[in-house]
């Protein structure tokens, strides 16, 4: 089930603590998976990513909508 804008917008803004995006090292532990696999992930786009300089970041929302949607297959 998908939020509309104005309730993803007041979720960001509640956890504005929180960032918005993830290192493959931050990805790995909440997936529970090596950082090598990560990066194997990302390179197949399997993860999706945006490159900053040579940082890879990971953004949390758009990877939690590929969770979703994968749960979503299977179920």
């Amino acid at each position: 089930m998908s939020q509309n804008p104005q309730t993803e917008y007041q979720t960001v803004e509640k956890d504005s603590n929180d960032s918005l995006v993830l290192t493959a090292g931050e990805t790995a532990r909440l997936l529970r998976l090596s950082k090598t696999t990560v990066y194997d992930q990302i390179r197949q786009g399997s993860i999706p990513s945006i490159r900053i300089g040579k940082r890879i970041l990971i953004p949390k929302a758009a990877l939690m909508h590929k969770l979703e949607e994968a749960v979503g297959k299977d179920g």
